[in-house]
């Protein structure tokens, strides 16, 4: 595949998987999926890795989520080439690699970017990285790994804060929730995050896949959740309410829910 969305990067042992769109503050379209997807079974794969860095292009944004301006000019995030969207796979693939994933976070992680951030393995942030989530202001929501899981990283008070109120974290505050596992210098972030792929590779690859599943188990009911809420999203996208709060973002002003109180 050629990449237009990603790069990928293997310098065994570790592979890094880049988001290339810094001039979307890497949000995501299906293009962007379908070559994320790609990557990662490259690096399943390849034997002379064992460990994956998921990060964004450029020092603004590691993912800002999907893209809001794709979505206003063409009514969906678009698809992959076999015409399906994607992001749960993608978030399975996070999950189910037999290697561990460190999301090295070089700015804001907002909406499904955080998700990514959350779903991985562990995170190492730059002390400028924010954390947060907007799904509810702009018409959208992830319950499935966004909150399901989400509640078992931070606890469920945490959790139900993040995505009922979307405000803004910053690294240290994510540090101190457990969201994150280390912060660093902006430039020492790349360096700290292959630093943790090289010791997960001095350690043995079967017993690291084992512990991987075991901890993955522990949240099935999130998985089964995740493609549930996945149907009800493609829905709810399409009514007036969520278009509602595209459309405030896109006209830059606080959406109007009022009318869809119940």
């Amino acid at each position: 595949m050629d990449y237009t969305d990603i790069k990928y990067e293997v310098d065994a042992p570790v592979a890094t998987v880049t988001i290339d769109r810094p001039d979307r503050m890497n949000a995501f379209r299906g293009r962007t999926i379908e070559e994320l997807l790609h990557a990662f079974k490259r690096a399943w794969a390849d034997k002379s890795v064992a460990a994956v860095i998921l990060t964004g292009s450029g020092e603004r944004a590691f993912c800002v989520g999907g893209d809001q301006k794709e979505f206003i000019e063409t009514g969906s995030y678009g698809t992959s080439s076999n015409g399906l969207w994607e992001v749960e796979a993608f978030h399975h693939v996070i999950r189910d690699i037999p290697k561990p994933v460190i999301a090295a976070v070089n700015g804001f992680a907002i909406g499904g970017g955080h998700v990514f951030h959350v779903i991985c393995d562990v995170t190492i942030a730059a002390e400028h990285a924010q954390f947060g989530q907007v799904g509810p202001r702009v018409g959208s929501f992830d319950a499935g790994w966004g909150i399901a899981y989400l509640a078992q990283v931070v606890g469920q008070k945490r959790a139900r804060e993040i995505w009922m109120f979307c405000q803004r974290y910053s690294a240290e505050k994510a540090e101190q929730m457990g969201l994150v596992n280390k912060v660093v210098p902006k430039e020492k972030l790349m360096e700290e995050a292959r630093n943790w792929a090289l010791a997960a590779a001095g350690h043995s690859p079967t017993a690291l896949r084992f512990l991987k599943a075991a901890a993955n188990a522990a949240s099935v009911q999130a998985n089964a959740v995740g493609y549930l809420q996945d149907v009800g999203l493609d829905l709810f996208v399409q009514t007036d309410e969520g278009w509602e709060g595209r459309k405030a973002f896109d006209e830059k002003r606080a959406p109007d829910y009022s009318k869809y109180r119940k």
